[in-house]
Protein backbone atom coordinates (compact mmCIF):
# COMPACT_ATOMS: atom_id res chain seq x y z
CA UNK A 1 0.00 0.00 0.00
CA UNK A 2 2.61 2.59 0.66
CA UNK A 3 4.46 1.32 -1.84
CA UNK A 4 2.22 2.19 -4.55
CA UNK A 5 1.85 5.60 -2.82
CA UNK A 6 5.86 6.40 -2.08
CA UNK A 7 5.72 5.45 -6.10
CA UNK A 8 3.19 8.02 -6.90
CA UNK A 9 4.85 11.15 -4.66
CA UNK A 10 8.57 9.98 -6.54
CA UNK A 11 7.21 9.95 -10.02
CA UNK A 12 7.32 13.42 -11.44
CA UNK A 13 6.40 12.81 -15.12
CA UNK A 14 2.62 14.02 -14.01
CA UNK A 15 -0.18 14.38 -16.15
CA UNK A 16 1.22 16.53 -19.21
CA UNK A 17 -1.95 16.64 -21.47
CA UNK A 18 -4.00 17.51 -18.58
CA UNK A 19 -1.51 20.56 -17.54
CA UNK A 20 -1.29 21.51 -21.53
CA UNK A 21 -5.21 21.98 -20.91
CA UNK A 22 -5.50 23.62 -17.87
CA UNK A 23 -3.11 26.32 -19.05
CA UNK A 24 -4.48 26.47 -22.35
CA UNK A 25 -8.26 27.22 -20.61
CA UNK A 26 -6.24 29.46 -18.24
CA UNK A 27 -5.36 31.68 -21.29
CA UNK A 28 -8.21 31.63 -23.16
CA UNK A 29 -10.29 32.78 -19.32
CA UNK A 30 -8.03 35.73 -19.08
CA UNK A 31 -8.40 36.93 -22.62
CA UNK A 32 -12.00 36.54 -22.05
CA UNK A 33 -11.75 38.53 -18.96
CA UNK A 34 -9.44 41.03 -19.97
CA UNK A 35 -11.33 42.04 -23.27
CA UNK A 36 -15.04 42.56 -21.21
CA UNK A 37 -13.22 43.95 -18.16
CA UNK A 38 -10.41 45.95 -19.80
CA UNK A 39 -11.92 48.97 -21.05
CA UNK A 40 -13.72 49.42 -17.47
CA UNK A 41 -10.33 48.82 -15.65
CA UNK A 42 -8.54 51.52 -18.51
CA UNK A 43 -11.55 53.89 -17.53
CA UNK A 44 -11.25 53.45 -13.67
CA UNK A 45 -7.76 54.19 -14.03
CA UNK A 46 -7.87 57.44 -15.67
CA UNK A 47 -10.24 58.60 -13.63
CA UNK A 48 -8.39 57.90 -10.37
CA UNK A 49 -5.72 59.76 -12.61
CA UNK A 50 -7.44 62.57 -13.46
CA UNK A 51 -8.57 62.95 -9.72
CA UNK A 52 -5.09 62.85 -7.93
CA UNK A 53 -3.41 65.04 -10.86
CA UNK A 54 -6.47 67.63 -10.98
CA UNK A 55 -6.66 67.71 -14.77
Amino acid sequence: MFANLRRRLVDDRGDVPGWVLITLMTAGLVIIIWGIAGPALSAVFQQAIERVTGF
